[in-house]
């Protein structure tokens, strides 16, 4: 994110905050985050601050559902140009 958009969702997160549900996913574990907006630790921390609480935090593992579904849709044209060629 650049300074800009990471200002907007933290004004967004700041607005909704104990008002309103917030659905945020990420890639990154808690403890890889402490630079992911505009590598401005400050205004990280405050996100963080507010996000996990009160929060349920649903760890997700395994493969990746869009990533999955590239993968079988370049199998299948490769499958494709196969039969033609």
């Amino acid at each position: 994110m650049n300074r800009e958009q990471a200002n907007l969702f933290f004004q967004v997160s700041a607005a909704l905050y104990q008002r309103s549900s917030l659905l945020v996913t990420s890639k990154l574990a808690f403890g890889q985050r402490d630079t992911a907006l505009v590598q401005d630790t400050t205004l990280t921390a405050a996100l963080l601050d507010r996000l996990p609480h009160r929060a349920h935090i649903a760890p997700i593992a395994g493969e990746s559902y869009r990533l999955k579904h590239q993968r079988q849709a370049a199998m299948m044209r490769a499958c494709e140009l196969t039969e033609i060629g």
